[in-house]
């Protein structure tokens, strides 16, 4: 009678996760996963990722490591105090894992991530702590149909959320009046950001993050797999009581994220390029002619104070521009300020790099035709 015998490879650092009857490791070093936030919870996503060798990950956080990373994130050490979080947790992975290519990106995800980047990834993990960001995540994802997976931590409680785009339900469609609420305290009158409540901190213990990072990464190695999952819908620990439950979400109809980008040109101009550029470079597009470009992120061009009568040029994003930075010098009265959502092909700004209105590297553009449709052309990374 013969016997199928099983193999092991000692000097494999990965046979032991081959004796798992479904995976495929060679699909793990093909993927592309993005990470965004490098605090507790996603110091244990990226540990996890490291350790089964997923081939490409790219990570995104614009924080420094202070006193209180160190009891919670395992990727941080003392003599990292002071530095940015992306490029220390990408070294830390790359000294896990050398077979792990890593690239690290010191930015806010509201404003220096690009569509394309979100487009060509396998998946997204949101290691977040805030709903605006959240939100954003899930209206780029959308946008590009692109799997992404939510994980939240408060003190000994979490809760992770797979959505699958463009079907069911996502995270928008869970949002309350009150989140919307909650995301606009994060406001000035203005609209623009109040510091004071960025520096909110949210209590989270460890044990925790551990919890629901190992969570995300079971369910990001599921997707990469094809194993079906329960996608848009909380699956919520609660830790002092050893409670797991899952609640589902209700798609919601009229829901502002279900916003899809298709079909996308592809383009051989960047950032750097002006909206001029890329009006000439389809100028033979059964479209008709590029009219306008509508932007994702509001640019406020100027602050402008209404007693002095005086301007300030900002050509900032809204995220971007401080609530301390709208008042006057002179005055000290608020300013309010001119925001722009649109730029015509025939502005004063269709010249200039579409950087300069805070498109940011590998967009994807939503322009507007004479002839009233609209085109989705995606930019090429600025070399």
């Amino acid at each position: 009678m013969n016997e199928s015998r099983v193999t092991i490879d000692e000097d494999d650092r990965y046979s032991r996760l081959k004796l798992i009857g479904w995976w495929d490791q060679d699909r793990l070093r093909e993927s592309r996963v993005l990470v965004v936030g490098a605090g507790a919870l996603g110091n244990e996503v990226l540990k996890n990722l490291a350790l089964v060798g997923i081939g490409h990950i790219t990570l995104i956080d614009f924080d420094v490591i202070e006193n209180s990373n160190l009891s919670r994130s395992v990727l941080y050490r003392a003599d990292d105090r002071g530095k940015p979080k992306a490029d220390v947790a990408a070294h830390a992975v790359r000294d896990l894992n050398p077979d792990v290519s890593i690239t690290s990106i010191n930015g806010n995800v509201l404003t220096q991530i690009g569509l394309g980047l979100v487009r060509s990834m396998d998946l997204v993990i949101g290691c977040l702590d805030n709903r605006e960001a959240r939100l954003w995540v899930n209206r780029m994802c959308w946008k590009v149909c692109t799997p992404w997976i939510d994980g939240g931590i408060q003190e000994i409680n979490g809760v992770a959320k797979v959505f699958l785009p463009p079907d069911g339900a996502c995270y928008e469609c869970g949002m309350t009046e009150m989140d919307y609420q909650l995301i606009q305290l994060r406001y000035s009158c203005p609209l623009l950001k109040r510091e004071d409540l960025l520096q909110g901190k949210v209590p989270t213990a460890p044990t925790i993050a551990s919890i629901i990072g190992g969570l995300q990464v079971q369910e990001a190695l599921k997707l990469l797999h094809g194993i079906p999952t329960d996608h848009g819908s909380a699956m919520v620990f609660n830790g002092a009581a050893n409670q797991f439950y899952k609640s589902g979400y209700q798609h919601r109809e009229d829901c502002l994220s279900h916003e899809t980008y298709e079909p996308i040109i592809e383009s051989a101009l960047n950032h750097q390029h002006s909206l001029a550029d890329v009006a000439a470079s389809l100028a033979s597009h059964d479209a008709g002619a590029i009219e306008s470009l509508q932007l994702d992120r509001d640019l406020v061009v100027s602050l402008d104070c209404g007693r002095c009568q005086t301007s300030h040029d900002v050509m900032r994003t809204r995220p971007e521009v401080s609530m301390n930075e709208s008042v006057c010098q002179t005055c000290q009265e608020p300013m309010a300020p001119n925001m722009l959502h649109v730029i015509d092909v025939d502005g004063p700004l269709a010249d200039q790099p579409l950087a300069n209105a805070g498109v940011p590297d590998n967009d994807i553009l939503q322009l507007t035709t004479t002839a009233g449709d609209t085109l989705f052309l995606q930019l090429s990374p600025h070399r």
